[in-house]
């Protein structure tokens, strides 16, 4: 280790799996509880996963409202580091 290495700590690599998830266009789409509720189902229906991040994204669409959507960053604890 050469002093430009002082204090750096070694490094680990992996792969986040994600999906991303929105309400269905029409009424409702802007509804955030709603979608918080669609991507509790679907961590639910993956089973045994570990979120590592949350990301709520806004898009405006053609008719000026607002159309969240999340994006969700996970492993599965079976998940071996790369």
């Amino acid at each position: 280790m050469d002093e430009h290495d002082a204090g750096a700590t070694e490094q680990h690599d992996w792969t986040a799996r994600h999906f991303s998830q929105a309400n269905p266009r029409g009424p409702g789409e802007s509804d955030v509880p709603a979608l918080l509720r669609r991507v509790a189902d679907t961590l639910e229906a993956y089973g045994d996963v570990r979120v590592q991040d949350l990301v709520l994204h806004s898009e405006v669409t053609m008719e000026g409202t607002d159309w969240p959507s999340i994006t969700v960053y996970f492993h599965r604890p079976t998940d071996t580091d790369s």
